[in-house]
Formats: C-alpha cells, structure tokens, sequence
C-alpha cells in the first residue's frame, strides 16, 4: 500500500493543482488566445470583406470563442462572446465602422450569435468541471478501496499519517485519544496543536492536523485514512505485546531448562556422597581399598559440587554485568603451567613457550576460561591427544586448546556457547553444558575473543585471542649520577 497509497497522494495533489491552475494560468491563457484570435480573424475578415456573408463571418467568431470557453472557462468564454459580437457589428455588419444594423437579418444574427455563444461557453464549462469531478470520484474510490482491502501488515500509523497529510496538504498530523488526557497514539510532522481539520478515527480516537480546511468532498476518503491509521496503531500494540509474549515464553523455557539441568545435575553427585558415607558408617568390615574407594568417590562428587556452584555463580554475574575484570599485564605461560597442574591433567600436552609475550588479561579469569576449555577437550576427546598452544600474531596472541576428538559440525558452532547445551549423547550429569558459555563470557569480559576452528585431521580448536601487553618501560637514569 505504501507506494499506491503515496502516488494516489500525488495524484490527488496533482488535480488539486490543476484546479488551481485553471483558476490562474488557464484563465490567463484562454484570455491571452482570445485577445490574440479575434483581433487576427476581424483583420483576416475586414481583408475578404465582401467575399463572404455575416453568416459565415460570425460562425468562424464561434468557433473562437468555442475554443476560448473550453480553455479558460465560461467567464473568459463570455468576455469573448462580448468582444466578438463587437468586432462583428463593427467591422463587418453594414454600415461599417459603427454599432448601427440597417437589416432586421443582421440583428436576428447576431443576437443568435450572442446567445448561442454564451450557451456553448457554460455547457463547455460544466463538461470540465463533470471531468474534474469524475476524476476525483475516481480517485476516492480508489484510495478508500486500498485503505479497506490491502493489508496494513509492515505499514506504521506515522507512516499512514504521513499519506494522510500529503494527500491533503497538511503540514503535521496526529492521532490522538479523545478524552481529558488527548495522548498522542502517533504523531508524523510537526506537533499539530489545536489543529484546523478534526476527523473521527474509530475506538474513541481522532485525528488531528495541521492545514487548509477546503475539502469537504474528500471527507470520506480522510475518514477512511484516519481509520486506517488507528488500526496500524492497534496492530502495533498487538506485535509489542505478543514480542513481550514471545520474550516471557523464552525467559520461562529457560528457566524451566535451568531448573532441570541444575537439579539433575545436582541430585546425582549428592546421592554418590550420601551412598558414600552411609557405607562407611555401617561397613566396619571394609577393607582400606574400599574404604580409598568410596573416599575418592565422596571427593569427586564435592569436586562435581564445587565446579557446578561455580559455573552457576559465574553466569549469573555475566547475566548480571557484573564481573570484576582486573586487567593487567599477565605470563601466559605461567598461566596454562597452572591450570595443568591444578587440574591434574599432566597427559596434556604444553606447547606454550617460556617466551611468549604478556597478554593484557585477568590472570585468575584466564585460568578460569583455560580450565574450561581443557576440561572441555579432555571430556569430549579422550583419549586421543590434547595440547594447549600458545602463539603470538602481530598484537595478538593465540592460546588455543586443540584436540582430536569427533569434533562439532560447523552448524553448531554459535549453538554450542549457549548455556546448558549438550551437543553429545553423554549423560547430562557429567558436564552441564555450562563450561563454554562461561568460557567466551569471560574471555570478552576481558576484551579478548573466543573463537573455535576445525582442527587439522579431525577434532575441534578452541582459540582464546588476547592483546599483547606493552613493554614496562625501562627506568631512565639521570645523566651524571654514579654507575
């Protein structure tokens, strides 16, 4: 609708103008070609004078003033009537050179030219003004069958406003709610005020514009329009509120998967601690193999536990915005040796250099984000090799965790960050899908970037991408003081 409705816009305008101009230039211009004509034909006829009789004479002055009427109207058409019926009796009605008529005949004639050429000067008229009218009949059925049958799917009130007002000249527009408040549902232009045009738009509402008041005939098409905005402004309401529907929806999906992914996750390392211990309190005839056992399983459960609180207090301050990053310059090095060693993962291959330059980075958020990503890898790829790599690029460096496991199709790449996502058909207790989303939540958090790739021969490559830290600068001695 939006282009119909524009150009029916500008054709309306456009007849508006062309009645605008028969009032001005085309009064003007049938009044130049009368002045120009019947000067040119008495002088033509004065010359073959004789030749012809009056009969003919003013038959070819009708023609003229025909032709005056249908282009500058009924009133330029009699003021031409006049001035030929007095350039006839004058020069070419015996006697000449004077308003006498010495015939009865020549009298009859020219009073039926007078009278014949005022009449077909009206009719010509009236045939112009049924033409406008058709036309614009013609055009309000058209804009008001596009304002009832198309669609307002993807148009905006403003944007109907908006044709509202170029269609009938107004400089501002607004739809308002009649009542003590008079809110405005939607405004295009200038704010409108008090207003000169009021149009009732349907459901307690109305609108308002700015700008000339002379279309009393178009009345019906501004209605249509006014209603036609009121009802994008409704559609509008109904998409907000089915947005906020939709978000609700989502927030209570989640929600719902977090409850469940968290209590399953849960139950299950705390029914291992509790089977634990009931075991040892009642089994006084276990041996210390078994005892060993059942210790080892209680400190992996609390590990379990631990890593689970963790990741869960992680995300909420990401959700939250409300991680504390300490940036500092930081040995990457140092870093991944930590995170090896703490995590037990000594078959892990380190192929970070004791060289690599300082990266700009939190050192705990780092180690956090390194953890991660190797507790991802070892998961997901044992037993095939693991190795953390460690790499400068220009003002950059590469920490990347690669393995050579069955790796993740490309088609889940952004999916596999998102919270609680478990990509494999493991059991949900043995990771909660959590470790990769706090992962490139931190790794942001710290500038820095996240980004995983196909690793050569098969597997998957996590890269953490950090700024190199700048060089301490080297204090500078005084010159002259004692080396």
């Amino acid at each position: 609708m939006t282009r119909s409705a524009t150009s029916t816009g500008r054709d309306r305008s456009g007849l508006r103008a062309l009645a605008g101009a028969l009032a001005g230039r085309r009064r003007a211009t049938g009044l130049g070609l009368a002045v120009v004509a019947l000067p040119a034909l008495t002088a033509v006829l004065v010359a073959a004078r004789g030749s012809m009789g009056l009969g003919s004479v003013l038959l070819l002055f009708l023609l003229v003033v025909v032709l005056v009427a249908a282009v500058g109207g009924v009133l330029v058409g009699l003021a031409a009537a006049a001035a030929a019926f007095v350039l006839a009796n004058y020069f070419l009605t015996p006697p000449f050179h004077t308003f006498v008529v010495e015939s009865r005949d020549s009298v009859i004639a020219l009073s039926v030219f007078v009278a014949v050429a005022a009449i077909v000067s009206v009719v010509v008229d009236a045939a112009a003004d049924q033409r406008a009218r058709a036309a614009r009949s013609e055009l309000d059925a058209e804009a008001l069958g596009r304002v009832a049958v198309e669609p307002l799917v993807g148009r905006t009130a403003e944007s109907l406003l908006r044709d509202l007002a170029q269609t009938f000249g107004l400089t501002g527009a607004e739809l308002r709610e009649i009542g003590g408040s008079s809110r405005v549902v939607a405004r295009y232009g200038p704010p409108v005020g008090a207003g000169t045009v009021r149009v009732d738009a349907g459901a307690g509402r109305e609108v308002v514009g700015d700008g000339p008041v002379g279309f009393a005939a178009d009345r019906r098409v501004l209605r249509g329009m006014a209603h036609a905005a009121a009802r994008a402004a409704d559609a509008e309401v109904l998409a907000d509120e089915a947005a906020r529907a939709r978000q609700l929806a989502e927030v209570d999906r989640l929600r719902a998967a977090l409850l469940a992914a968290v209590g399953h996750d849960l139950r299950t390392p705390l029914a291992t601690t509790k089977t634990a211990v009931t075991t040892l309190r009642l089994g006084s005839a276990l041996s210390d193999d078994e005892r060993d056992e059942l210790l080892a399983a209680i400190e992996g459960s609390t590990d379990r536990l631990t890593d689970l609180v963790s990741d869960l207090l992680d995300l909420s301050r990401l959700q939250a915005g409300a991680v504390v990053v300490s940036a500092e310059p930081v040995a990457a090095d140092e870093v991944v040796a930590r995170v090896l060693i703490d995590r037990h993962v000594s078959a892990v291959a380190n192929d970070v250099p004791d060289d690599l330059s300082f990266v700009v980075a939190d050192a705990a958020l780092l180690e956090r984000v390194l953890a991660n990503l190797v507790a991802n890898a070892c998961a997901h790829a044992a037993p095939s090799e693991v190795r953390v790599v460690g790499r400068r690029r220009g003002a950059v460096v590469d920490l990347a965790v690669v393995d050579h496991g069955p790796g993740v199709a490309e088609a889940d790449w952004a999916r596999m960050f998102l919270p609680f996502q478990r990509l494999d058909d493991r059991a949900s207790g043995q990771h909660t899908g959590l470790g990769l989303a706090i992962a490139k939540g931190l790794t942001e958090a710290m500038g820095g970037s996240l980004t995983p790739s196909a690793t050569r021969g098969g597997g998957l490559t996590m890269t953490v991408t950090l700024r190199v830290a700048a060089p301490a600068r080297t204090p500078v001695e005084p010159s002259g003081a004692p080396s």
